[in-house]
């Protein structure tokens, strides 16, 4: 419902709506010229509401052989595919590829304020493309939209309103999001405590470990093992048979997210049943995401294990849970890096992992030391879920912000 000075008009009645286009990439003499000509691409990570340039540019040879066009500052472009929804104002003459709709507003129309329309509809204009491959709203469809258009004065004072909103809420954002670095910081100094001494005894030197202590490498207490890669031609499980596949994705807080798990079906398990986590290891990430450790919940014990990650078993003399938490400090994670192999893909081999120096002290301080820890992060965490709440309700106040505006209630 809008008030009575509002219109409700459709896109094509609010300004001139174009596609873009691309020159031909085998012609070089289309490309790397004099005018700015913008991507999806260039979008992706970017924030602000107005662009200049993308990381291609154009020729005039390559503008008048393609089926780009080249359009005023203050046109308003949007992404129609690939993905649908990213806004940005044209701050210079400039043109786009085809991955765009983009509006040339006619007079007494405020490119700002089109430009938060475009923003608040990102989800109905998603609701309504279509495609099998990948979706696309087409121009037909896109110039469908209705808008409600106000007198152009409550266009500029709405706009106002929006920005002076969103601006408390992006400090607000901010303020979480350095709480968020903050506890970073802070569990990674209750483990170097942990695991200098610190948390346990009194008055140890600086560089020292305390009495009691030996610094051993992995090898000496404990084998390294490879999980597998699944042999060719099979396939995951559509149900939840009995048999879980523990992939690096699953990984998450020392632990493993027992919602997203693949599952085999029997005669894949027979074809890899030697491969599988206990609950009393200790996972590492080994290829891509390098370093990412923890143990297995009791209800997983026994699941495979993917090749992209090893397990650290039959220990003698070290608490997994230590094990664990020693290797998620910086100064694990150091040693782990100058291990790591980096190629087109890094990759941690099992035998440098047997060489990884852990300080230890006796088995009954490892427990006591490890609930120091979870104490201690059990607080980290709970304030960690609450920066996630409150970022996730900031989030759905900007929606509603736009809701309103466009509404009328917002003034």
């Amino acid at each position: 419902m809008v008030k009575n000075n509002w219109q409700i008009k459709k896109l094509r009645d609010i300004g001139k709506i174009i596609s873009g286009g691309t020159p031909s990439t085998s012609i070089s003499e289309y490309w790397n010229g004099d005018i700015n000509w913008i991507s999806p691409s260039d979008l992706t990570g970017y924030v602000e509401k107005k662009i200049k340039k993308g990381k291609k540019s154009i020729t005039e040879e390559g503008l008048k052989k393609s089926s780009a066009k080249l359009m005023p500052k203050g046109s308003i472009l949007f992404s129609s595919r690939a993905p649908i929804g990213y806004v940005v104002i044209a701050d210079t003459e400039l043109c786009t590829n085809q991955g765009f709709k983009s509006i040339i507003p006619n007079e007494n129309l405020s490119s700002d304020y089109i430009y938060y329309f475009l923003k608040a509809s990102k989800q109905k204009a998603e609701s309504i493309a279509s495609g099998t491959t990948f979706k696309e709203i087409s121009l037909k469809v896109f110039s469908e939209i209705e808008i409600p258009v106000p007198p152009l004065e409550t266009q500029h004072a709405i706009v106002s309103k929006i920005e002076e909103l969103f601006s408390e809420l992006d400090q607000g954002i901010a303020d979480l999001k350095t709480a968020q670095e903050q506890l970073k910081v802070y569990r990674q100094s209750v483990l170097k405590h942990a695991f200098e001494g610190k948390l346990t005894n009194k008055n140890v030197k600086e560089g020292e470990l305390p009495e009691g202590w030996e610094k051993l490498k992995i090898g000496d207490f404990a084998k390294v093992k490879g999980g597998k890669r699944l042999p060719k031609g099979h396939f995951y499980s559509e149900e939840q048979t009995q048999y879980p596949y523990i992939r690096v994705t699953d990984f998450c807080n020392q632990t493993v997210n027992k919602y997203k798990l693949k599952y085999l079906h029997p005669e894949t398990q027979f074809a890899i049943k030697n491969y599988t986590i206990s609950k009393n290891d200790v996972y590492i990430s080994i290829a891509g995401t390098i370093g990412v450790v923890g143990t297995i919940p009791e209800q997983l014990d026994g699941a495979n294990l993917t090749e992209n990650a090893a397990k650290i078993t039959e220990f003698n003399k070290v608490y997994n849970k230590f094990l664990s938490l020693f290797l998620s400090s910086i100064e694990a994670q150091i040693q782990i890096k100058s291990k790591t192999k980096i190629t087109t893909q890094p990759k941690l081999s099992l035998y440098r992992i047997l060489d990884i120096d852990v300080p230890i002290p006796s088995l009954e301080e490892q427990h006591v030391i490890v609930q120091e820890i979870e104490s201690r992060l059990s607080v980290a965490d709970k304030m960690e879920e609450s920066i996630q709440e409150s970022l996730q309700k900031a989030e759905a106040l900007r929606q509603s912000i736009l809701k309103k505006a466009f509404s009328g209630q917002l003034l």
